[in-house]
């Protein structure tokens, strides 16, 4: 099943809810010391939970900034497919592209974009529209 972000009419395909639970959760395991959404409340609480209020996209554009920022730190070998089962690793295991050289450009959707990038476009599309952001199954 396909997942991905909606705002209003527009649609930002990730892939499968795998694969976006995996970026949650390697934000959570490597970013946030005290538990799920202490550090970044508006990405991994709301968003996460289906829903991104317009009022808190300038919060979240901030918090998505920060996590990039300090996802480079972390080599691709340290993704975590599922918080809940740290055991787990990637249906692809350690066969990734050469140009992936850390966890801050990892995660490519299925249509071949930097997820990262994408979110960030779908946060501002929510600004200019004066839209929520909801993270939506297809």
């Amino acid at each position: 099943m396909a997942v991905g972000f909606k705002v209003k009419y527009y649609w930002y395909q990730i892939g499968h809810g795998d694969f976006l639970h995996s970026f949650f959760s390697t934000i959570n395991h490597h970013l946030e010391q005290n538990g799920w959404g202490t550090e970044y409340p508006f990405l991994l609480n709301e968003l996460y939970n289906g829903k991104l209020e317009n009022k808190n996209i300038d919060s979240a554009i901030t918090e998505l900034e920060a996590i990039k920022k300090k996802l480079q730190n972390y080599s691709p070998s340290q993704v975590i497919w599922d918080i809940e089962d740290l055991s787990k690793r990637p249906p692809w295991g350690d066969n990734i592209s050469k140009n992936i050289s850390n966890l801050s450009n990892y995660f490519i959707t299925s249509e071949g974009e930097d997820l990262i990038d994408m979110l960030m476009k779908a946060l501002e599309k929510g600004l200019k529209t004066n839209s929520d952001v909801y993270i939506e199954s297809l």
